[in-house]
Parts: structure tokens; C-alpha cells; sequence
């Protein structure tokens, strides 16, 4: 995977033209003040009504309803959520936006899919920080940055990968590196992560844990200790060091277990399932599913999400939180929201 940096980049390429980022969330303030900050003509872009106007006006920032942003400008990141994108583009900003135009996301779904299908003569690019936006923000202002994905779907002007990367650059990911990849590539990859382990896969798993305790007779307490709490703890070992090095900071017993009962869970029925999986994200199956599940108000997801919710895991849960003052300290909710969607490919809070 080639990797570009600063120096790569011809910041100039954005000199005579204006960026609307649409949207004022954790991603959309982390971009629009790191581009102002590299002295980038950036405006917003927020439907009519948005409570984040007063927010970025307060920070130096102009502020448009989405059309007339996108009217303005030159270059549009659009940071909404993947399902109110294709009716964002139709109705406010495919009438707007200019022949040559630069038309951008962080994440791929809606061009790969073919959600939205952008007129040949607009150029289509996607740069995706890999970290959550008050991060992409806080390191950038410690003259660092989060590493960003890179990928252009259509060239129609011949230097969509410059204003691409410069735009990266603008946002701090060219201190740390940008990686280029394809909208495919960075789509999928993403869903099945999402799916098969870090929500979807890590999820059952904890349940599965919890229940298997419990039901042999365990205490709801210590279930939940051992098969949610301190997930965190080995998860920011993997996160830091890598597996190997989450099991040099394990005990010899604990890391016995890892390597010779793991392959006991994650099987090769699991195996098959995961792609599956994969199989169903790389056919379209499952954005026409999610698409269609918007389309009629997310029933599904919301009896789904529901019933989880009364899982016996939260109720314990709740009660051993409470129990943890510091959990209430540091980051807020918003930013852990962020995080986790930032993670899995989703910025947060486009227009809210």
C-alpha cells in the first residue's frame, strides 16, 4: 500500500479554491477547523435550522444551508450519515453542484453501491482520518496528525488525486501518513469489520460469554466482569502493541488459554460464516438490505436493538458502572460515539 506524506502533497492545488464541509459534528468541526487552519478557504454546509450553526460560527466559520454551500464551492466533503446521503445528493446538492467540481466523502458505501452516481464531469475522491474527530482536532493543533485513507473514484479534471491529497495534508494526515486505497476497498473491508468483530462479532461474543457463565451457576457479577469489563483492558493492549504484544503484558496462564482454546471459539463454521458475510457485503446484498430497512424506519433495527437492550448483561452492567466513578471522568459520550463510528467507518453527528 503506497503511503504519502507532506511533502508529496501540492498544497497549492487548493489555493484558489473553496471547500464546503458538510456537516458540523465531531468529524465536520475536526475537518473544517484543520483546513481553516492551513489556510484553506473552507465554509459549512448545515440544513436549515441546525443547532451546530451558532458552533461554527462561533469558531471564524461561514455558514450556508447545504445547497448554497454547495453552490459555493469548489470541492464538497459530505460527512452525513450513509442513509441520508442519497437524498442529500438528489435534492440539495447534485442540483447545485458545478461541472468540475470535486465531490468527497470519508466513506465509501454510497459511491461504491452506487447509492449516489455523480454526472461524469464531477471529479470523486474520499479521504478518511482513521481516528475519531476531537482526535483528528487535538492532534492537529499538537502539530501531529491521524493517519487518512485516500482514494479517487473518478478524475474527471485529471488531478483529483492532488486535490485529494492535499486535502488529507489539510487535515493533518499527511503528518502521519496517508494511505491510498480504492472506495471498494475501504467499503468493505470496513462493513465486514463492523460485522464479523467489532460490532457485530465482539458483541455475541460478550453475550455468549456472559450466558454461558451464568447459566452454569456463575453470579451476574462476575460474569460480567470477566466477558465485558475487561475487554477494554486487552483491547487496549491489542489496540497499543499488536496481539503479540497484548500476551507479553498477559499472565503465562492467560496467554496458554489464548493460544491453545481461541481457535476452539472462532471455528471453522466461524470461519465459513465470516465469509459469508463478506460474500453478502461484496454482492450488494447487505447496503440494499440497510437501504430498504431506512427506507421503511429502521423497524427491524429498532425491535432488534430494543430487545437487546434488555439483555440481564445491561441491567448488571448499569448497576457495576455506577460503581466506577471513573467512568464518568474523561472522554464525553459524543466523543466515545465518535470514536467507535470514526472506527468503523461512520463520522458522527453529520447535521444534527
Amino acid at each position: 500500500m503506497n503511503v504519502l506524506y507532506d511533502n508529496d502533497s501540492k498544497p497549492e492545488v487548493l489555493s484558489d479554491k473553496r471547500i464546503a464541509v458538510l456537516g458540523f459534528g465531531s468529524q465536520g468541526h475536526a475537518h473544517a477547523m484543520n483546513l481553516k487552519d492551513s489556510g484553506v478557504n473552507v465554509i459549512v454546509g448545515l440544513r436549515a435550522g441546525s443547532a451546530s450553526r451558532t458552533k461554527a460560527e462561533a469558531a471564524g466559520l461561514q455558514v450556508f444551508e447545504t445547497g448554497e454551500a454547495v453552490r459555493q464551492a469548489d470541492v464538497v466533503m459530505v460527512l452525513i450519515p450513509d442513509e441520508l446521503q442519497p437524498a442529500a445528493f438528489e435534492q440539495e446538492i447534485a442540483p447545485n453542484l458545478r461541472d468540475g467540481a470535486y465531490l468527497a466523502f470519508a466513506h465509501g458505501f454510497c459511491i461504491h453501491f452506487k447509492k449516489i452516481v455523480p454526472a461524469s464531469t464531477v471529479n470523486v475522491f474520499m479521504v478518511a482520518p482513521k481516528g475519531p474527530g476531537h482526535l483528528v482536532r487535538s492532534e492537529y493543533e499538537s502539530s501531529n496528525g491521524v493517519p487518512c485513507l485516500l482514494a479517487v473514484h473518478q478524475d474527471a479534471s485529471g488531478d483529483t488525486r492532488d486535490v485529494g491529497l492535499a486535502y488529507a495534508c489539510g487535515v493533518g494526515g499527511g503528518r502521519a501518513g496517508v494511505l491510498e486505497t480504492t472506495f471498494r476497498e475501504e467499503t468493505e473491508t470496513d462493513l465486514f469489520g463492523e460485522q464479523a468483530v467489532l460490532c457485530g462479532g465482539l458483541s455475541e461474543l460478550i453475550r455468549a460469554g456472559y450466558e454461558t457463565l451464568t447459566d452454569a451457576g456463575y453470579s451476574p457479577e462476575m460474569a460480567y466482569f470477566e466477558c465485558l469489563h475487561e475487554v477494554k483492558l486487552i483491547t487496549d493492549l491489542i489496540h497499543k502493541h499488536g496481539i503479540t504484544g497484548m500476551r507479553k503484558s498477559i499472565s503465562n496462564t492467560a496467554e496458554y488459554g489464548d493460544l491453545s482454546r481461541g481457535k476452539r471459539i472462532v471455528t471453522d463454521s466461524t470461519r465459513d460464516a465470516m465469509k459469508q458475510i463478506l460474500s453478502e457485503i461484496q454482492s450488494g446484498k447487505f447496503a440494499d438490505e440497510w437501504m430498504a430497512e431506512c427506507a421503511n424506519g429502521k423497524p427491524n433495527m429498532t425491535a432488534q436493538a430494543e430487545a437487546q437492550s434488555q439483555h440481564p448483561i445491561e441491567k448488571i452492567g448499569r448497576k457495576l458502572r455506577s460503581m466506577m466513578p471513573w467512568l464518568k471522568s474523561g472522554s464525553t459520550d459524543a466523543e466515545l460515539a465518535d470514536s467507535v463510528q470514526t472506527e468503523c467507518g461512520k463520522p458522527i453527528g453529520a447535521q444534527p
